[in-house]
């Protein structure tokens, strides 16, 4: 799918295909690549919604019924959820089943989502919640330091390039990048310069390492909950800083590869649809000023066609991707991620939150940009399979059609129903899975939801049981009405604005019930 393929593999902006392209038949060797190619043409033609419901819902409580669907956490309830020091009275399991049942109050989703995303322990107190805060709004700092480092390291060897005929051997000028000026427009360096840089850093390391350790050990005592330990071992080891920097600084490669995806992150922040973000009122009423230096400081160019608030908004997602391309050197950026990170910009004021946010999503979104793209695969045969317990019938039909690798579902798993949904969708489907997912790598299983009466147990993988049940709703209409794969992907295309996400989590929940020991 071109417009979300690995941005390293990309020169430039990305294009719809071509009408001939689209309609061409794929040969076996092209397949892939072609349906890649039509995932983003969104037809304009799509045939009406014509919904089916699942079979019998076997008489299990959905803590999406009807009567629950309104009931939000607000405020008031989050409040009540915390003891005096500011801990969670239950370690969290009250709150998972509440955002899991009617998901968060706008209000107080950019208190609520830490910790749903990881960000926060749930178990953790109020002062241990503030030395995380402060642990991590040094290592973004660190992070952002780092992005402006590998530009400066690249503008330097471009200039040693344009002069390197030249007869001295004193100070090099370096034209301010955009990002330079961030820190100071008139900078001037040594080549030493770059490499006493690399020295305060690390010097700046073991001060920190330093004086984190006597506060680590102050977390640990207070922190005996075993939960903590499984979160751990479950998240993925992240290149940090540290190793990023011998990672980019030893490698003119990497440092490219960090040049290309700062171009397209540029490239993509600005393309972002006003119609997809909902900005809190604080950002929705920047002023033309503060937009302008926010995006000369990150190297924004050519926005002058948009709102001061997208513009500022584009600027936020730039410093965000730059900075976790640095931290997780592995992905870097591909194009689909910015769809992510911008719900999260939009409710998050603070960058270094909302960074440490989009890492906690990542944790497991990661894998869909992967190069060798084993995640996706892995994924879509899970819907493949939901679909194939739940309808025999219905897959033998997308068998007939060479449909059931469910390849026509490919947007819907890269970027978790981002394009099919509004915003206020998307983030109610988001934060009701990643309170499944929250439960999971916690560790509150069987015995805790017992306790709480909610009979279907948490799940990683409820995205893909929602999409599950998003082709099962239009069961009726592809069977009756489809006759090649191009038809049901240009449908799944087509939906975007006529689902139902409560209807959608129901149906995800009945699946779960019924199939998770089978999957």
């Amino acid at each position: 799918m071109k417009a979300l393929r690995r941005s390293s593999t990309s020169s430039g902006p990305t294009s719809s295909p071509p009408p001939e392209a689209a309609s061409s038949p794929p040969t076996t060797s092209s397949a892939w690549v072609h349906l890649r190619s039509l995932l983003v043409v969104a037809s304009s033609s799509s045939s009406p919604s014509v919904s089916s419901p699942l079979a019998e819902r076997g008489g299990l409580k959905s803590p999406w019924s009807r009567r629950k669907r309104k009931r939000v956490l607000s405020a008031k309830q989050w409040f009540r959820l915390f003891s005096a020091n500011g801990r969670l009275r239950d370690g969290g399991a009250k709150l998972l089943k509440r955002v899991r049942s009617g998901g968060v109050d706008p209000a107080i989703r950019s208190e609520v989502w830490p910790y749903l995303l990881g960000v926060y322990n749930l178990n953790s107190s109020e002062s241990e919640r503030n030395i995380t805060k402060a642990k991590n709004r040094k290592e973004y700092e660190k992070l952002r330091r780092q992005c402006r480092l590998l530009a400066h390291q690249r503008n330097s060897r471009n200039s040693l390039t344009a002069v390197d005929e030249l007869d001295f051997t004193g100070i090099i000028e370096v034209p301010p990048s955009p990002i330079s000026q961030e820190v100071n427009p008139n900078l001037y360096f040594h080549i030493e310069d770059m490499k006493q840089l690399d020295i305060i850093e690390e010097e700046e390391d073991k001060t920190d390492t330093e004086s984190s350790d006597s506060e680590s050990s102050d977390e640990e005592d207070s922190d005996n909950v075993p939960l903590h330990s499984v979160d751990a071992e479950e998240e993925p080891k992240f290149t940090r800083t540290a190793s990023v920097r011998d990672d980019f600084s030893s490698s003119s490669r990497t440092t490219e590869d960090f040049s290309t995806w700062q171009r397209i992150i540029r490239l993509d922040a600005l393309r972002t649809s006003p119609e997809w973000v909902l900005h809190t009122l604080k950002q929705a009423e920047v002023s033309e000023e503060e937009a302008s230096q926010a995006a000369s400081a990150v190297g924004l160019k050519d926005y002058d066609h948009l709102d001061a608030c997208m513009v500022y908004h584009a600027a936020r997602l730039v410093a965000i991707l730059e900075a976790y391309a640095v931290y997780d050197a592995e992905i870097g950026y591909c194009q689909g991620m910015s769809d992510l990170l911008s719900p999260i910009v939009a409710i998050m004021e603070d960058d270094s939150v909302a960074f440490w946010c989009f890492v906690g999503f990542m944790r497991k979104a990661r894998h869909n940009f992967r190069l060798d793209e084993a995640g996706i695969r892995r994924q879509l045969k899970i819907v493949s399979r939901i679909i194939q317990c739940k309808d025999s019938h219905f897959y033998k039909h997308l068998e007939k059609l060479q449909a059931e690798d469910c390849f026509f579902v490919y947007r819907m798993v890269v970027v978790l129903f981002r394009r099919e949904l509004t915003f206020e969708q998307t983030v109610c489907l988001w934060e009701v899975m990643w309170a499944d997912q929250a439960a999971v790598r916690t560790g509150i299983g069987l015995s805790a939801w017992a306790r709480i009466r909610l009979r279907a147990p948490p799940t990683d993988d409820l995205l893909l049981y929602a999409i599950a049940a998003c082709v099962l709703q239009k069961r009726k209409l592809i069977i009756e009405k489809y006759s090649s794969m191009d038809e049901i992907l240009r449908e799944c295309n087509g939906i975007a604005g006529q689902l139902d996400v409560w209807r959608l989590l129901d149906d995800a929940h009945d699946l779960v019930v019924n199939l998770h020991d089978k999957i």
